[in-house]
């Protein structure tokens, strides 16, 4: 089922603890494009039809990595997006999106999600593996 844009964006803001909407949407968008150059296929696609259909197309947009980014480069290019973030800044825009996005792919979703990418995301997902 498909979450509402109000929906997502007041989780991520009361995750986030973010003083605005406009903050929350800001790095959803930057983490949600930088997530959906990683994944491919069904799995994209699945996690797409959950997201508000605003989020959906971010995700979907043509944009590839070249290379798989490690977390912390992943954080690294987040805050590049994000004017005025630091590295420990993204790391809280880059933990409260997708820790919503876990929630609203489940955990099955989420451990295929997770098989896309280069270990250590789990962390940013909120959903830590055992060592």
């Amino acid at each position: 089922m498909r979450m509402h844009w109000d929906a997502f964006v007041s989780a991520v803001q009361e995750r986030g603890d973010y003083s605005s909407q406009e903050e929350a949407e800001r790095s959803s968008r930057v983490v949600l494009a930088l997530l959906g150059a990683h994944l491919v296929g069904e799995v994209r696609a699945e996690l797409a039809a959950r997201l508000p259909e605003t989020l959906a197309l971010v995700l979907l947009n043509p944009l590839q990595a070249h290379e798989p980014l490690s977390p912390e480069r992943f954080i690294r290019a987040t805050a590049a997006w994000i004017e005025g973030a630091t590295e420990k800044t993204a790391t809280w825009d880059v933990s409260a999106a997708l820790s919503v996005v876990a929630d609203i792919a489940g955990d099955d979703l989420v451990n295929r999600i997770l098989l896309q990418l280069p270990p250590g995301y789990d962390l940013l997902f909120g959903r830590p593996r055992p060592a």
